[in-house]
């Protein structure tokens, strides 16, 4: 059998129930300025102290797609790993992330197709020990086998 996953990769044979991998960064200003750019959400809520100071969150926060950005590096990255499709994420969003945030994001397996290669995991990222964010993706794994 030819072997033909990318390196860093965890293929469909090699996944189990339960397995995690973790990803941590502090969200700076930065970040958020060039998540506006990209992503062409320029809300005031993200990029303006003033403006965001007479908000529900009494400050700037991040973009919530910037922090689920993050589930998708450690899926893409780390668990499957490069090769990875993404096929569907739910997300909800629990609290608003800051400026200067130390974001924990956590990828859990939770159910395995192996003759489809999807696999199913829990999502959730953590600033302080409180979710932030929670929800599940559903991917294709690479394989070491060619289809």
């Amino acid at each position: 059998m030819l072997d033909n996953a990318p390196r860093g990769t965890i293929c469909i044979e090699d996944i189990e129930i339960g397995m995690i991998r973790t990803l941590r960064k502090v969200v700076t200003d930065e970040d958020i300025e060039m998540f506006a750019a990209v992503s062409t959400d320029h809300n005031p809520v993200h990029l303006d102290d003033d403006y965001a100071q007479d908000t529900i969150f009494g400050g700037r926060i991040a973009h919530g797609m910037l922090t689920a950005g993050l589930i998708s590096a450690v899926i893409g990255e780390q668990l499957p790993g490069h090769g990875t499709v993404y096929l569907g994420q739910s997300l909800k969003f629990l609290a608003p992330v800051r400026p200067g945030d130390m974001v924990l994001t956590e990828v859990e397996v939770t159910e395995i197709d192996n003759p489809k290669r999807r696999v199913t995991m829990n999502t959730r990222c953590l600033v302080n020990g409180k979710k932030v964010l929670v929800g599940d993706a559903t991917v294709l794994a690479p394989s070491r086998k060619f289809d």
